[in-house]
């Protein structure tokens, strides 16, 4: 069975930076695509970031694009590095996996972290 377990969640103030990290076990690191998600307090769970089971594609949402990068390396491991971060970025952060493909739906992944609280403040 998939597990992932993210790290790297903490406080912040705003206009710094911050890198999540992400450890995949119980399945073979490249056939995973691999991905971000964040979820407020009162809001719907949305997207952050994610990234190909070759790692050469990646897609970001609007608001993240050019602030955050999304990798993977040879440990089994997904970052998310996070720069220029707002309080409106705060937000329990939840790494993903699926077998086939990314997407922007949560419900298209398969497996689920238990989530990192990353806090901006003003």
């Amino acid at each position: 069975q998939v597990q992932l377990v993210e790290s790297g969640g903490g406080l912040v103030q705003a206009g710094h930076s911050l890198r999540l990290s992400c450890v995949l076990s119980g399945g073979t690191f490249g056939d995973y695509a691999l991905g971000w998600f964040r979820q407020a307090p009162g809001k719907e769970r949305e997207f952050v970031a994610a990234i190909s089971r070759s790692g050469g594609a990646t897609e970001y949402a609007a608001a993240m694009k050019g602030r955050f990068t999304i990798s993977r390396d040879e440990t089994s491991t997904t970052h998310l590095q996070m720069n220029a971060l707002k309080s409106e970025d705060t937000a329990v952060y939840y790494c993903t996996a699926d077998a086939m493909y990314y997407s922007t739906y949560p419900h298209a992944w398969d497996y689920w972290g238990r989530g990192t609280q990353v806090t901006v403040s003003a």
